[in-house]
């Protein structure tokens, strides 16, 4: 599905709350005004299929509100989820830049607000503002980063309890913003769960449970809460 085929609404760059949590979009002044009228603001529901692996590159997506799943699939048919994206990471960057096709297919996995801006008007906003272009830069290194540790905890932890405990982690500290609570919402099935940390749906479920009964979350249906992050840094160390 095309990302301007979602109803149109109102999203404001210059006074995003989300601006200062990713890189991309903490833009000084006069660049923010300006990325502020590029692209179009665009709306999909939960399950909506916004681009898909190795089509033709159209729009850098960035994200306003929302979660989107980013997954390949290979040619016999296994999916492999590679990331769950946030409001201020940027969609297609990648592919954007290169000019060449998108790597992933991007889902929603709850309502969702983007803007989408045509690769050309992107790539003239980045050549105008210099500070543009470094922020691309960090975020296309902040994606290697993140597939370079994600390929680290599915290839070096000892077990998928290590796994699964390192994710809900790395989700407990982004959703909390520097507070002392972890809190998030789980939006994701164990399904997709198994896939993202290389294991099956029985044994998530099997953990999750176990984790819950050891105190070291707590679960109030879609809602988890890390209870005890000392000791899930301990399991997935």
């Amino acid at each position: 599905m095309s990302p301007t085929s979602g109803s149109r609404v109102l999203c404001d760059c210059v006074h995003c709350e989300h601006r200062s949590l990713r890189m991309f979009c903490n833009l000084d002044s006069n660049a923010l005004v300006e990325f502020d009228t590029l692209g179009v603001h665009s709306e999909f529901q939960s399950g909506t299929i916004i681009f898909e692996e190795e089509t033709p590159v159209g729009n850098v997506l960035v994200m306003c509100n929302g979660r989107v799943k980013l997954s390949s699939t290979s040619r016999q048919g296994k999916t492999l989820i590679l990331k769950i994206a946030l409001p201020g990471d940027v969609l297609g960057l990648g592919a954007v830049m290169s000019g060449s096709r998108y790597e992933v297919t991007a889902e929603t996995i709850e309502p969702t607000q983007v803007k989408a801006i045509p690769r050309e008007e992107f790539l003239a906003f980045i050549h105008k503002y210099g500070e543009a272009s470094l922020h691309a830069a960090q975020a296309l290194s902040e994606e290697y980063r993140t597939a370079f540790f994600d390929a680290r905890r599915l290839a070096l932890s000892v077990s998928a309890a290590s796994r699964l405990a390192s994710l809900l982690l790395e989700w407990g500290r982004a959703a909390a913003h520097g507070k002392t609570e972890m809190r998030f919402t789980m939006a994701l099935t164990h399904e997709d769960l198994a896939n993202l940390i290389g294991t099956s749906r029985e044994t998530v479920t099997r953990m999750l449970g176990k984790f819950k009964r050891d105190k070291l979350i707590l679960m109030r249906g879609a809602t988890i809460v890390i209870l005890a992050p000392d000791k899930l840094e301990l399991m997935a160390a």
